[in-house]
């Protein structure tokens, strides 16, 4: 039997929302890493994941990645999915 196709929704911190969808894939928890670079423009990359702890291995390669990409800095979050319909 198909699984049941949802929207998900992930609100961040700053207010920004992405609704994911429709999908049935068994997403929990999103992500997202907010980049600014040397010359003060700002990169964005985000996915979404199975668990908390998928979500979060995602940091564990951030720092390195932003020496070998220039990184002035960078800011990583994590936030729970929510179920509903798009806006």
């Amino acid at each position: 039997m198909a699984r049941k196709k949802r929207y998900l929704t992930a609100t961040m911190a700053d207010g920004w929302v992405k609704t994911i969808g429709p999908t049935a894939a068994p997403f929990t928890h999103f992500w997202r890493i907010v980049a600014v670079l040397e010359n003060g423009k700002t990169e964005v990359f985000w996915g979404h994941s199975k668990s908390p702890k998928e979500a979060a291995g995602k940091s564990t390669a951030l720092a390195e990645a932003a020496r070998q990409r220039g990184w002035a800095s960078y800011a990583f979050e994590i936030v729970e999915l929510t179920e509903g319909r798009p806006a």
